[in-house]
């Protein structure tokens, strides 16, 4: 199979002669063989992994994306993607990042919650007038 990983801003695998996959959605893994039909999936943040001759099985850890399968292609289509050499490191390094992406959504929620607040507030005062 060809897998492609593809990010906002640019790809971050293009791999060929890939065997397998194994995926995440809401309802749990699934995994994909080059002869399974043609779907597509809802993925959920997790971490996929797919199996080449040559680098063997790779862990990727994904943010919630879209999963396309057409013959023997596959694209996965997400905000945020990162690679590690092992599961261990990789688990390490995601929660890092996914820590410090709650913390800036949290502010934003915040920012938000204020700039809605002074919205009714002055929508009220318009309709007192």
């Amino acid at each position: 199979m060809h897998l492609k990983i593809l990010l906002p801003s640019h790809i971050f695998a293009d791999k060929t002669g890939v065997k397998r996959i194994v995926a995440e959605t809401r309802e749990g893994s699934f995994g994909l063989l080059p002869n399974r039909l043609d779907c597509v999936a809802a993925i959920t943040a997790g971490i996929l992994v797919y199996e080449t001759p040559s680098e063997g099985e790779v862990y990727v850890a994904l943010d919630e994306g879209v999963l396309v399968k057409t013959g023997a292609n596959v694209s996965i289509s997400v905000r945020r993607a990162m690679g590690g050499a092992n599961l261990s490191q990789l688990r390490q390094a995601v929660e890092q990042e996914f820590s410090q992406l709650n913390a800036q959504e949290k502010d934003v929620r915040s920012v938000m919650a204020k700039l809605e607040t002074g919205f009714l507030r002055q929508f009220a005062s318009f309709q007192h007038d």
